[in-house]
């Protein structure tokens, strides 16, 4: 009694309590209200997020780090503080912060500024269920030095085969880059155990990369217990806006990289005869940064923080079991990875017999729900699921038991339309 108790509490802390922050929910799709169940693609933005940039338009629009006169130095001021709360909100330092365009530039950063590093006989090892972001940049290097890549398998279950994982690592793994969270089968996989065993029985000088892109806005995280050398996530998915994403690297690591970009703003000097290059972190952001958008992500984190991870994630895995468990109730519904909440995230891929995933899409799209159907960046994974795509759901803060209910409801009319 005293636990049905508690989640109830939990679940009033959060869902329609926040939902008055995100103006876009407030708005009508085919005139029905907005159950946005796509969080994992783009989340909302709240109402202070876009006050922040537009602020900054309308009151301090300069370029940072040039100008020697007042509105300069606030826009480069606001800038730079961003980093820090940036680098306060996983544990790092400022100068580990760099800002790109989003994820997919972050890893792709890290491959192009390794391949010099590489060797014959090293590895690369991935995992099935990487996003097409921590695979294909991988892969394109290994090809370009001819190495191998090696993935470790999925269980049946949708979670990572740690016996394979050991029979994948060894003293010739020169990098393990593996997702944090899957963004299709909501799997969390353990991250800290691989860091640990690829540091062991890797090459001496073997890196770990892990893709947050679905993790940032769920769960708490430190890079330091985690025991990643690099971390990459995106603006857009945790209520920042799009054009932004952050690349974390442990500073002695990134001192020894090579910039990935050459410009304005990267440089310490140059001459006609040679370059030399900024210290950390403005050697890899050449020319002029998203202002607007890194002013934005510090807002969001902030708006993150006045809510409290720990009840975000609480939330979330009361409203994950709920979802399980509805979904469930339907048949001829199956769904893809872990069946309970344990270990996994609000990332819930599905399918209906005899529906393919874009046309459940479009038959919710008319009750006004928002969701993903397709392959999700992730097509050797539906390979190895033996599908062509799913329909995905993902949950966020500001979803709630009714927006189940409706989803519910809704594929089971979706049903009885394609059926009939």
């Amino acid at each position: 009694m005293l636990a049905a108790q508690q989640q109830e509490q939990h679940i009033g802390l959060l869902g329609e309590a926040v939902k008055k922050d995100f103006p876009l929910l407030h708005t009508l799709m085919n005139n029905k209200p907005i159950v946005y169940l796509d969080s994992a693609a783009t989340s909302q933005k709240p109402r202070q997020v876009l006050d922040a940039i537009q602020r900054y338009y309308e009151e301090y629009n300069a370029n940072v780090h040039r100008g020697i006169y007042a509105l300069s130095e606030k826009a480069t001021t606001a800038y730079e503080h961003a980093r820090f709360i940036i680098a306060r909100f996983i544990n790092a330092m400022p100068e580990e912060i760099i800002f790109t365009r989003g994820t997919t530039e972050s890893l792709n950063l890290i491959a192009y500024t390794n391949v010099k590093q590489l060797r014959q006989g090293q590895n690369i090892v991935l995992t099935q269920m990487e996003h097409h972001s921590n695979l294909v940049p991988w892969q394109q290097l290994a090809k370009e030095k001819g190495i191998g890549v090696r993935f470790i398998r999925i269980t049946p279950e949708g979670r990572l085969d740690m016996d394979h994982a050991h029979q994948c690592i060894d003293h010739n793994t020169k990098i393990v880059s593996i997702t944090h969270i899957s963004n299709v089968l909501g799997a969390v996989n353990p991250v800290k155990e691989i860091a640990i065993l690829a540091h062991e029985r890797g090459a001496q000088d073997c890196i770990v990369v892990v893709d947050a892109a679905q993790s940032i806005a769920h769960t708490p995280i430190n890079v330091k217990e985690l025991g990643c050398d690099f971390l990459a996530f995106s603006s857009h998915k945790m209520f920042g806006p799009t054009g932004v994403g952050i690349l974390y690297g442990r500073k002695e690591l990134l001192d020894q990289m090579p910039p990935f970009q050459y410009g304005g703003d990267m440089i310490r000097e140059v001459r006609f005869e040679g370059t030399t290059f900024a210290e950390l972190p403005h050697k890899f952001e050449a020319g002029t940064p998203n202002i607007a958008g890194v002013i934005g992500l510090a807002k969001a984190v902030e708006y993150i923080k006045s809510i409290g991870m720990e009840k975000i994630q609480a939330y979330e895995h009361e409203l994950t079991t709920y979802a399980l468990a509805r979904l469930q109730e339907i048949d001829g519904l199956t769904i893809y990875g872990p069946k309970t909440s344990e270990q996994r995230s609000g990332v819930i891929s599905f399918s209906v017999h005899g529906l393919h995933p874009h046309d459940m899409a479009q038959l919710l799209d008319r009750e006004g729900i928002c969701v993903r159907g397709g392959h999700h960046c992730c097509m050797p994974l539906m390979s190895v699921l033996q599908v062509s795509g799913t329909t995905r759901i993902s949950l966020s803060l500001y979803n709630t038991k009714e927006d189940i209910d409706k989803l519910v409801t809704a594929i089971e009319a979706a049903k009885q339309v394609f059926y009939r």
